[in-house]
């Protein structure tokens, strides 16, 4: 009569198990340094933003017709700063030249994802800086 045992049943489980544990801590460390890598890329965008805003147009601000950026200026600083701070990306003036976008795009080098092929994830940053002229109290007051 041929018995059965189960030697060998516990390292199968452990393998399945590791394996899925490993996954959910890729999962999270991987998750949570995108998450930082895009607050970091919102953090330069904004920064690059307000930098561009201090470019304002003299020629319009020192007769006092209206307080705007200049447009190149504008976009040369956010363009400085980007470049400073190890980034690329996109800047616009709107129209009326009192608001600047700033869009930055990097890359999140992943540490366990690349076991299963994906080696790095896109990060988009998004930073505005509008211009504000005088003195400006709530509503209410």
């Amino acid at each position: 009569m041929r018995t059965y045992d189960d030697r060998g049943g516990i390292a199968v489980y452990s393998a399945i198990i590791t394996v899925a544990l490993l996954g959910v801590i890729g999962i999270t460390v991987d998750g949570g340094g995108k998450l930082r890598a895009t607050e970091r890329a919102d953090s330069i965008a904004m920064e690059a933003a307000r930098a561009g805003g201090q470019a304002i147009d003299p020629g319009q601000a020192i007769p006092g017709k209206a307080v705007v950026v200049d447009p190149a200026g504008a976009r040369a600083a956010a363009f400085a700063y980007l470049s400073t701070a190890g980034a690329t990306g996109s800047v616009d003036v709107s129209a009326d030249g009192k608001t600047l976008s700033v869009r930055v795009n990097t890359t999140y080098a992943t540490r366990f994802l690349g076991i299963v092929g994906i080696s790095s994830m896109d990060v988009t940053g998004q930073g505005h800086a509008t211009l504000i002229h005088g003195v400006v109290a709530p509503e209410g007051t």
